[in-house]
């Protein structure tokens, strides 16, 4: 078994207001779930309105496999409406 953690540090240019960046993060977190079943959760910069940090988790019972869903995340985020990735890490236990 192989649990894969992913942290994406992100920056919202478009985000006028703290409520600005909680629908981008809702709607972003919500796809997310939907389209690769992994938990996510805003982790951190949780009060400064044109940046965030998502931490997200997989678990498989192959590593490949946990980096190849990881990635796929990885590269959804980066095309994702409203975000900017600045930098990103993985991790696996």
């Amino acid at each position: 078994m192989t649990i894969g953690y992913l942290e994406i540090d992100l920056s919202f240019p478009e985000a006028q207001s703290l409520k600005d960046k909680r629908q981008i993060l809702m709607s972003l977190k919500t796809k997310l779930r939907q389209v690769f079943n992994i938990s996510v959760a805003e982790i951190g910069e949780q009060d400064l309105w044109q940046s965030g940090r998502l931490g997200i988790v997989t678990i498989s019972n192959e590593q490949q496999h946990a980096n190849e869903v990881l990635s796929k995340v990885a590269g959804f985020v980066e095309r994702f409406d409203g975000t900017v990735m600045q930098d990103y890490r993985t991790q696996f236990i």
